[in-house]
């Protein structure tokens, strides 16, 4: 595993937090750690959550080869790892564990806190590798592995499914969806309620950047916003088909179109 992305979200520090608090992006590598709790002039800490009853040094999380791990440094909370992407799973990871091992490709981390809220933040791990389906048994050594490690049941999936969509039906051999388009393409899919552009745009950073690792032209040259999404979201496309990532098959992970579902209000979110 390269290493994973970890981000705090504004809003989410706590009952406490300063409003309008910045959110945080943080990226580490094999044998990087991130400290996490309030923080102090002696305990400093790269992810600060403000509530009393969150410790000065919480916790942390260090990065390996293929994993990540968390340590509980508090003496009497347990803390939750979930699955925002599963069937409700989740971890507790209890007081004093140390290097507790985490299998979920996304994850929150969630601590208790004082005030009917919960302090948070997510956890990116883009890299677990999978296995060439077409080789089976035999040393770790003969395998070959998948040069785009893609999850067809995680919402990015869906999300690159809706991109290549008009492509893949020839009704299009230029244009690629919009962000509000692939919003209410998906608007209908039980996994995707409540899904808003924030969370589409990010599932189409998270990608371009950590599953195809991909650098656009638009990215290199142009300064607009615009130009470089528009960039990012044809290089996600043209790799997908190329390679053969998203197939006809797959469409069939789509809601019918017409299926549209109830929609909830906006909200600013990574899912």
């Amino acid at each position: 595993m390269s290493g994973i992305v970890i981000h705090l979200p504004r809003g989410v520090r706590g009952p406490h937090s300063e409003p309008g608090a910045d959110p945080v992006t943080l990226r580490l590598g094999p044998g990087e750690v991130a400290r996490f709790g309030r923080g102090s002039a002696t305990s400093p800490v790269e992810l600060r959550l403000e509530d009393a009853a969150i410790s000065r040094l919480a916790g942390e999380i260090r990065v390996t080869d293929d994993h990540w791990q968390l340590s509980n440094h508090s003496a009497t909370q347990t803390y939750l790892v979930e699955n925002p992407e599963g069937a409700g799973e989740y971890l507790r990871v209890p007081p004093r564990r140390a290097g507790a091992p985490i299998p979920f490709e996304f994850a929150r981390v969630v601590l208790p806190t004082r005030g009917g809220t919960t302090a948070a933040f997510q956890v990116f791990a883009p890299d677990h590798v999978y296995l060439d389906p077409d080789r089976a048994g035999g040393s770790w050594g003969t395998h070959t592995l998948m040069a785009y490690s893609l999850d067809e049941t995680a919402i990015y999936f869906l999300v690159l499914v809706a991109l290549c969509e008009p492509r893949l039906r020839d009704e299009s051999p230029l244009a690629v969806p919009t962000t509000p388009q692939i919003v209410e393409r998906l608007a209908g899919h039980p996994g995707c309620v409540g899904l808003t552009s924030r969370a589409v745009s990010s599932h189409i950073d998270y990608l371009a950047e950590e599953k195809m690792r991909l650098s656009t032209p638009a990215e290199r040259h142009e300064p607009s916003r615009s130009a470089r999404r528009n960039g990012k979201r044809e290089a996600v496309v043209s790799v997908a088909l190329r390679f053969g990532l998203v197939r006809e098959e797959h469409l069939a992970l789509l809601p019918r179109r017409g299926a549209a579902g109830p929609r909830e209000p906006e909200r600013a979110t990574l899912r």
